[in-house]
């Protein structure tokens, strides 16, 4: 049987910290509810993050289904 094909080479690397930020911000939504991206790097301390990591955590949670934007264009954790 053929291996499935490899990620899109545009999804970037992951390390395992990236996993942990992720979590973090997931845990910041379920906690304190929905928030604009701003908010949400507030409240992880992303200001004392490496350049390009909340960014990078971001995207790879909506890429993973774990966090959605609404309609007010505020992060939640996925249903």
């Amino acid at each position: 049987m053929p291996m499935p094909p490899p990620k899109a080479s545009t999804e970037g690397r992951r390390d395992r910290q990236v996993f942990h930020e992720m979590g973090q911000l997931v845990r910041a939504v379920e906690d304190n509810g929905p928030q604009h991206p701003e908010e949400l790097a507030r409240l992880v301390g992303a200001a004392y993050w490496e350049a390009g990591r909340f960014d990078s955590a971001l995207a790879f949670a909506a890429a993973d289904g774990l966090l959605v934007r609404g309609p007010d264009g505020r992060l939640q954790a996925a249903p």
